[in-house]
């Protein structure tokens, strides 16, 4: 038998498709592990037809999203969400086929979907894509090419992943050979002659289904010529074989950020594989004779062998120790505690001594680092009184505040603040604060930089502010290592210029040397930062990058630092915005570590609790008219102070042949735009971040109002709803109002509006928080993440 064209099929996947498992097959998750087919190998006309099997509400792409999105790598933002809901709008738009494009952008793998489309229970999704996956065959271990002496034992390796039953047969040139030994994966030569000299090739195939492996030659040799001093003697025999490493690995020390390269080379018949272990544990994914790092961190220092075997043998290579070092980026001399004109008084010998990682006493590899909990104050202020309007701050607050909850964080995320609100929730958060918890502030909004001093920029600051009129971030960072924080993250995504007003030196407090300090700063010194203009909803540029990175379980300086470098690649702000990194961070802390509570389990209850009483939304209330119309009222959280209302009405009597239910006359503390009140959509609402599918019975007609400025609620929320109605062959119409009061929602309860104590005053404690007003049962499930 000759195979057919084996030169110009070696690799290709055939399209016909003969076997046809039955449903209730599946792979076992060894089994997928083996084979990583990316979706992208489905093509166009298959893509197209599983996005349309997912096109439904009862067993559908958001169902599969909900599953999908548990593995960290393939989280998807509300945004992304919003883009592939948006796809219906468009006559041949499919939000399902736009989420496995999200999927083949994040390399998801066909048989990942498989398992993620088995727990939604979509029978057949299932069906088909178990046809594809099961029908693909994949040659896993290739013979290789080798040279051995007359006489001797050679043996030639062909696997493959596929479906039951695989066949191989084995080719010399074009003839196949007709031993029993080629019709398994392992083609055995003894004793080698004159005549097995030549290229060898394997057919694996199942049905009319088949690939090819690549070529393998062999040669023969005089046994001078192979034997050399060290080699196995029993690897010249032709009964057995052996395994001799002929390079070691090296030893090496590194910077955070480097790539590092290990080499392990060993000669073996039959051919040598390879198993590297990283402090004696194994490395799955690394089983070639070359272990490839691209960004090295302090998590892969340690000790390295290789694993060399055969079928007969195996041996280990000698250790190779790998020291990594700070990287330039986190180079002490970014970090400077006297901000003063002495400044420069940084000893230049003490850097060197850390950087070098001969000199420096490393943290052992196999320690673990915990948060007692993980508190994140996010703040954008959009809406200035005296100063441009910003776009991109209500987006990029919604974002990264599902992104960090997604990683365990209390998110507190507000919009819009003045002083006195500014001033009010940064106290409220370092009464969140403890020791060991991780404390992250973002700020997106106006802001400058003077004398080494950031400055966030509220709301009411007048046209000409100084620092007087702003708060002073390195105050902020004082009082949060008061707190003995494990690890102290800000972002400031922010402008950096000077500001001409403020000729004033503000002096800090003293900042202690806690080396767990991680300034992120969206732009370079006297630089401005900018935001990507969109038709409805903007990114600012750090952002944009920093969404797509910020999961990444590193170290928060390498995570930082990757993020930097996408920006620098981005063409739109080369040479105009950079990110730039302050860091004196000596642990490999990242904002993905896990929680453990401490012994004081009465502090993390009141901070709990403290952090629940901004997170309260009313309950869903049904309100009776007259008439006999029964209308609901829900409510769900944009922000932590922006909530929107819908209202729906559910019962109607026969006699009333139409009929409406709005919302008026609200108080004036809170900020209501009247001309988007009570609309049909959410988006009418004003409200570009919420998705109607995420409320309970989406299906449902409903009206909605969004409420903001809920921070400034200084009594109950008060509001009329007003029911307009017909009676059938009537053409008056008729009012009904009842009044309605829903307490003191969300954040609102805090009264951010009042004037606080001055946050360096020591008397703050969790304490000093009022929290009684507040009890679990009060908490209700919130219809939207905050």
């Amino acid at each position: 038998m000759i195979p057919t064209s084996p030169l110009t099929t070696k690799g290709e996947i055939p399209l016909s498709r003969n076997w046809i498992p039955p449903l209730s097959h599946s792979l076992t998750y060894e089994k997928m592990e083996e084979c990583s087919y990316s979706l992208a190998i489905l093509g166009e006309d298959m893509l197209d037809k599983l996005g349309k099997m997912l096109d439904n509400s009862t067993c559908g792409w958001r169902q599969l999203a909900k599953i999908v999105c548990e593995e960290p790598k393939f989280r998807c933002s509300e945004k992304d969400v919003t883009n592939c809901s948006l796809q219906v709008l468009s006559a041949t738009g499919s939000p399902g086929r736009s989420f496995l494009n999200l999927l083949i952008d994040r390399s998801c793998s066909l048989l990942f979907l498989l398992q993620c489309l088995r727990k939604t229970d979509h029978r057949e999704a299932v069906q088909l894509l178990t046809m594809t996956v099961t029908e693909q065959i994949q040659v896993t271990v290739q013979p290789n090419s080798q040279r051995a002496p007359l006489g001797s034992r050679v043996v030639l390796i062909c696997r493959a992943f596929g479906p039951p039953g695989l066949c191989y047969q084995w080719f010399k040139g074009k003839d196949e050979i007709l031993e029993a030994t080629a019709r398994t994966p392992e083609l055995v030569v003894c004793p080698l002659g004159p005549e097995h000299q030549g290229s060898y090739i394997c057919r694996v195939n199942h049905g009319d289904n088949c690939v090819f492996s690549q070529w393998a030659q062999v040669r023969l040799v005089e046994p001078s010529a192979s034997a050399s001093p060290g080699y196995c003697s029993s690897m010249l025999s032709g009964s057995s074989s052996g395994v001799r490493i002929i390079y070691q690995p090296q030893s090496q020390a590194a910077s955070e950020g480097d790539a590092l390269l290990l080499e392990c080379t060993a000669v073996a018949n039959p051919p040598a594989q390879y198993q590297w272990y990283h402090n004696s544990v194994v490395l799955p994914q690394n089983k070639a004779r070359l272990l490839k790092i691209p960004c090295v961190t302090t998590a892969h220092r340690g000790q390295y062998r290789c694993k060399v075997f055969n079928l007969y043998h195996e041996v280990w290579s000698d250790p190779a120790t790998v020291s990594i070092g700070p990287s330039s980026i986190t180079d002490p001399s970014w970090v400077a505690v006297d901000r003063g004109l002495e400044s420069e008084e940084v000893d230049s010998p003490i850097i060197s001594a850390e950087v070098n990682p001969q000199m420096t006493n490393l943290s052992p590899l196999s320690k673990q680092f915990y948060a007692t909990d993980k508190v994140a104050l996010l703040i954008g202020n959009m809406n200035y009184r005296y100063h441009t309007q910003l776009c991109a701050p209500m987006a990029d607050v919604h974002e990264l505040s599902n992104i960090l909850r997604q990683m365990d964080f209390k998110v507190v995320s507000l919009l819009d603040l003045n002083w006195h609100e500014m001033h009010s929730a940064i106290t409220e958060f370092l009464l969140l604060l403890g020791k060991g918890v991780y404390g992250l502030l973002y700020f997106a909004g106006h802001g400058y930089e003077n004398y080494g001093n950031s400055f966030m920029v509220p709301t009411d600051a007048p046209a000409s502010y100084t620092s007087e009129h702003c708060f002073c971030v390195q105050n902020i960072l004082t009082r949060m290592q008061e707190k003995e924080t494990g690890l102290n993250v800000l972002l400031l995504d922010m402008c950096r210029k000077r500001n001409p007003n403020d000729d004033v030196v503000v002096q800090p407090g003293l900042l202690k040397v806690t080396a767990n300090i991680v300034f992120g700063y969206a732009t370079c010194v006297d630089a401005e930062a900018y935001e990507v203009k969109r038709e409805n909803v903007s990114n600012g540029i750090f952002i944009s990058f920093l969404k797509r990175r910020v999961r990444e379980d590193e170290k928060v300086t390498v995570m930082l630092d990757r993020v930097a470098e996408d920006m620098g690649r981005f063409e739109i702000t080369r040479g105009r915005q950079a990110l730039e990194l302050r860091s004196n961070l000596s642990e490999r802390r990242s904002l993905t570590d896990r929680i453990q509570m401490s012994d004081c389990t009465a502090a993390y209850s009141a901070r709990n609790l403290q952090w629940a009483v901004a997170h309260v939304l009313p309950k869903s209330l049904f309100v009776h008219f007259d008439c006999g119309v029964k209308v609901q009222l829900g409510f769900a959280a944009e922000f932590s102070n922006i909530m929107v209302i819908y209202t729906r009405i559910l019962d109607k009597p026969g006699e009333i042949s139409s009929c409406s239910a709005q919302l008026a006359d609200f108080p004036e503390d809170v900020d209501i735009d009247l001309k988007k009140s009570n609309q049909e959509s959410l988006l009418e609402a004003g409200s570009l971040l919420l998705i109607k599918e995420q409320l309970p019975s989406p299906e449902l007609p409903s009206r909605y109002t969004r409420i903001c400025s809920l921070q400034r609620l200084k009594k109950e929320l008060t509001f009329a709803v007003c029911l307009r109605y017909i009676y059938a062959n009537m053409e008056e119409e008729v009012e009904e109002r009842q009044v309605v009061t829903v307490g003191k929602p969300l954040v609102s309860k805090l009264n951010l509006h009042q004037q606080r104590q001055s946050s360096a005053s020591p008397s703050l404690n969790l304490e000093s928080c009022t929290i009684s007003e507040v009890s679990s049962e009060d908490f209700a499930p919130l219809a939207s993440n905050v």
